[in-house]
């Protein structure tokens, strides 16, 4: 019954988690976009201090349930690991705990937050990973089934169903996210929850609270028959059942012991035998790094159908727009500035995949690697639009409304004259101008005595906020005429 309930708990945990990643139309997040915020590293990140308890609680009454119910990392390694018992039953052994490589990489973690190495906390942590690999693989595979049946609808007359893009938003991304998909699907099908339990920073963390879980699997000496069957289907390893062990700290309460225990020998309760032994002691100099680290983790966190529109205006050929390299990236309406979205973004890529302009990509940069910025070859950051502010669980992008995101200025325009197509080729364009939502662009005469001849745009600072509807519009290609620089730190007009 224990498992039944786990499996059928992770089974919605996951499927939602999932479909959050995947729904492009953003109605999901309305219901189930507390699933994302209530992740364990983006609760710290956010300083949601009511989550992290009920998490440490939530542990400390029921042991590592966050791990395979809620994480939804840690589900995908379950469905791994159950492929791979299919293959082959009772697979698994007994090893004991590597505490140097789990506290040596919790360090690491921790330094990395310290000193602001987002692109190595993006790598370790477990929400972040699975985020990528849900849209970087799972998304493309749903869009293109949504486009089949777009297809179909289309032919029948109905609009249930419409065209959606699949297109890469970054070449790095999509390898890492591929290369840890097939990294945990090596390690999980052959030996369950080796990342969770060497590798994980946040299962660490919980490791340490875990050992003294109230309601906890507990081996019965006087009705085991050292059959191993338990053993061979603990997928983390945790079970001596030569000494009658199990290791508290390692163990996600998956249920599997018990199911497979022929003798009811295992059961989940609270009570303790007095014959048995404490699991796997830990010596007081790890006992003290842990402590340490574990403070300056939580002291770091506080210091902390649509296709593309390539519009020409008739006087361009229609040629896809280069990614513009600017001198200061821009960041998205909410994230405050370039280093509050470092400090706390783990490039979970949740407001990349419900960004519906088009605008939202990861970064390249090897320090702020796979963190979201805007560009604007594709589309616009729309000022009605709040979709990534909504959506972020680690508050690295604040919660703002339409009122205020129309009133910051995450960067300005800037006019290129040598590329401008009044001043190449003495023509009528203004489009920037026509499409500008805060009027921040005025049209000028190229020629001060001809009224009626070609006119050059013109940019007030103080008006832009750095939207980019002028560089998406600007019919110029490879390179707009009129482009966006990005500011440090966001301003409000």
């Amino acid at each position: 019954m224990l498992r039944r309930i786990r499996v059928l708990l992770a089974t919605i945990f996951f499927i939602l988690i999932t479909l959050l990643f995947l729904d492009f139309t953003g109605t999901l997040h309305r219901f189930f976009g507390w699933m994302a915020k209530i992740q364990f590293l983006p609760a710290v990140l956010a300083l949601n201090v009511i989550i992290i308890a009920a998490l440490l609680l939530l542990t400390i009454v029921f042991g590592r349930i966050y791990c395979s119910v809620i994480c939804p990392l840690g589900i995908l390694q379950d469905v791994f690991g159950w492929m791979g018992k299919r293959a082959k039953k009772n697979r698994y052994t007994y090893s004991k705990a590597k505490n140097w490589l789990r506290y040596g990489v919790l360090g690491i973690f921790i330094l990395a937050i310290i000193f602001g190495v987002a692109s190595l906390v993006a790598l370790l942590a477990p929400y972040s990973s699975f985020g990528r690999i849900a849209q970087n693989l799972f998304s493309p595979v749903y869009t293109w089934g949504n486009n089949v049946l777009a297809y179909f609808a289309e032919r029948a007359n109905s609009y249930t169903f419409y065209h959606k893009d699949v297109w890469i938003r970054s070449l790095p991304t999509f390898i890492i996210a591929a290369a840890t998909f097939v990294v945990l699907l090596v390690l999980a099908w052959r030996n369950g929850r080796t990342y969770c339990n060497t590798i994980c920073p946040v299962g660490t963390v919980l490791s340490f609270f875990a050992r003294f879980s109230i309601f906890r699997p507990v081996i019965d000496k006087s009705k085991c028959v050292n059959c191993n069957l338990c053993v061979k289907n603990c997928k983390a390893s945790c079970i001596d059942i030569k000494n009658h062990k199990i290791d508290y700290s390692r163990c996600v309460v998956c249920g599997d012991c018990i199911s497979k225990c022929k003798k009811d020998a295992i059961t989940y309760t609270a009570k303790r035998y007095k014959e048995e032994p404490v699991a796997e002691k830990t010596s007081g100099m790890e006992r003290r790094s842990f402590i340490a680290t574990t403070a300056v983790l939580a002291a770091s966190a506080a210091a902390a159908r649509a296709q593309d529109k390539l519009t020409d205006g008739g006087l361009a050929p229609i040629i896809p727009k280069e990614v513009l390299k600017r001198e200061t990236e821009i960041t998205p309406p909410g994230s405050v500035g370039m280093n509050h979205l470092t400090s706390h973004c783990t490039g979970c890529q949740l407001c990349v995949a419900v960004c519906p302009n088009k605008v939202l990509r990861p970064s390249s940069d090897l320090m702020t690697l796979m963190q979201p910025r805007s560009s604007y070859e594709k589309g616009y950051c729309r000022p009605e639009c709040t979709k990534c502010s909504e959506v972020c669980p680690a508050g690295a992008i604040k919660k703002i409304t339409r009122e205020e995101k129309s009133s910051i200025q995450i960067g300005h325009a800037v006019w290129d004259g040598g590329l401008c197509l009044p001043m190449t080729d003495n023509i009528h364009c203004g489009n920037c101008a026509r499409h500008c939502p805060t009027g921040a662009i005025s049209l000028v005469e190229v020629d001060p005595d001809d009224e009626k001849g070609p006119k050059f745009p013109v940019v007030d600072e103080t008006k832009c906020i750095g939207c980019g509807a002028c560089e998406y519009v600007c019919p110029v290609r490879p390179l707009s005429a009129i482009y966006v620089e990005g500011h440090q730190q966001h301003k409000l007009i």
